[in-house]
């Protein structure tokens, strides 16, 4: 938390003009946030290099876009991450000290032993982390971690193949789906029957889930089709799905039928366990075949007019980058919030200040806290996103809480208020956390 602060009071060498409020820096620098949305990597055994658990799609294969210039392996800014957090006294980044680097990290590791990954919150200065993960893992202990769960596997029951070749993305992301299906069904076998399949496999999985520990669930939808989904009736489900179990590739226009009807099933589902649904709204971040058009949020607005879902609150995470504005519109909806979450990490402080001063003046009891920390470059693992995720969104807050100040559209104390509910308030309530 210290070392947050000492990052915080840096910023403030810029012009008096542009500073944020001192004062709303310190208090915003030592709220204990909860962190809506993450990937943090459990810890490794000896001789392991990854964690497959880290994301339903961890994008393993895949031919990878330019990344967004905070991503890049040449931000100076993790230099001083590198500092703060392992000790490196460089002020470079060149092969020989990054080598050293990896040894510094490593005694660290060594040092904190099982604590190492909650040490790691210590120094965000997050008290929980909603983690999006497979399953939790060592190190990634409740009540610091909370579970959100992957769910897209049971909306693809039948053959992917004419999936698997809209885009070489997709080729790699629903073989991925496959075997997270495969480990949810263990030794079981596909039911021949659409009801069978809800009932033995859907809801069995969820409860599951939530016996396990989970808090919410997590759809990557964007990433394997569009958005929209329409309000398909089980008469018009139920055969498809019959038909195609014994075998068969079905079209691309029944598939959809199928996987529309198997989405609300599970939203249903969600609302009766209370596990909220975080949704990937983004343009990217994945890959470079991303099909943005599919992933605007404006594509949901039918699922939450849907008053069979009403009951089931959904999470837009990213803010719907770059349809940041239509997401603050569905926050008109009584069931619908948004994290800034990745755009920590892509966007700098200033810009996502603005972001999150536009939500704060008409929706604030929807905004959310969020780092999206996640192994992102051979040089920067969840650790760093996630540190980088946190200083920028404290800054960014501070920025837009003291242009609030300034105009007259809020109190001192009313901006104290908003930190909170921003950094963790917001979040306590919609994933009902003690």
């Amino acid at each position: 938390m210290v070392r947050i602060l000492v990052l915080l009071f840096t910023i403030l060498g810029i012009s008096a003009a542009q500073a944020p409020d001192p004062e709303l820096v310190r208090y915003i620098g030592l709220i204990r946030a909860v962190d809506n949305h993450a990937h943090p990597m459990r810890l490794l055994q000896p001789g392991e290099k990854t964690d497959p658990d880290v994301d339903a799609l961890p994008g393993t294969g895949i031919e990878e876009g330019p990344a967004p210039i905070r991503g890049r392996t040449d931000n100076p800014e993790y230099i001083a991450i590198w500092h703060d957090l392992y000790g490196y006294p460089y002020s470079d980044a060149t092969p020989a000290h990054l080598q050293e680097l990896e040894t510094l990290r490593a005694r660290v590791i060594q040092a904190k032993s099982g604590g190492y990954p909650e040490w790691i919150l210590d120094q965000m200065g997050i008290e929980t982390m909603l983690s999006n993960r497979i399953e939790l893992g060592a190190g990634l202990k409740a009540p610091r971690f909370r579970w959100i769960s992957f769910v897209d596997a049971l909306m693809y029951p039948l053959d992917n193949s004419a999936l698997k070749r809209v885009t070489p993305d997709r080729a790699v992301f629903y073989a991925d789906e496959e075997q997270v299906l495969r480990r949810y069904l263990g030794s079981a076998k596909l039911p021949a029957t659409l009801d069978a399949y809800v009932t033995q496999v859907v809801t069995a999985t969820m409860e599951k889930m939530k016996r396990d520990g989970a808090v919410g669930v997590k759809f990557e939808m964007a990433y394997l089709r569009s958005l929209e989904v329409e309000d398909v009736p089980r008469q018009v489900a139920a055969p498809i799905y019959a038909r195609y179990i014994k075998g068969g590739v079905p079209s691309t226009g029944d598939y959809t039928k199928l996987q529309d009807y198997l989405f609300r099933v599970i939203a249903k589902e969600a609302g009766r366990l209370n596990l909220p649904i975080q949704i990937h709204t983004m343009a990217g971040g994945l890959g470079s075949y991303f099909v943005s058009s599919g992933a605007n949020p404006i594509l949901l607005e039918s699922l939450f007019n849907d008053p069979a879902l009403r009951k089931t609150k959904f999470v837009l995470v990213h803010t719907g980058e770059p349809w940041n504005k239509i997401t603050r519109a569905m926050f008109g909806k009584p069931n619908v919030y948004s994290d800034i979450s990745a755009q920590t990490t892509t966007l700098y402080p200033r810009a996502l200040a603005a972001l999150i001063r536009d939500w704060l003046e008409q929706f604030p009891e929807r905004a959310l806290f969020g780092t999206d920390a996640f192994p992102t470059n051979d040089k920067g693992g969840w650790e760093e996103s996630g540190y980088l995720a946190a200083i920028t969104a404290r800054k960014a807050l501070a920025i837009a809480l003291t242009g609030m100040l300034e105009d007259g559209e809020i109190t001192r104390a009313r901006a104290h208020e908003l930190a909170q509910m921003v950094m963790r308030d917001n979040a306590r309530a919609v994933y009902g956390l003690q």
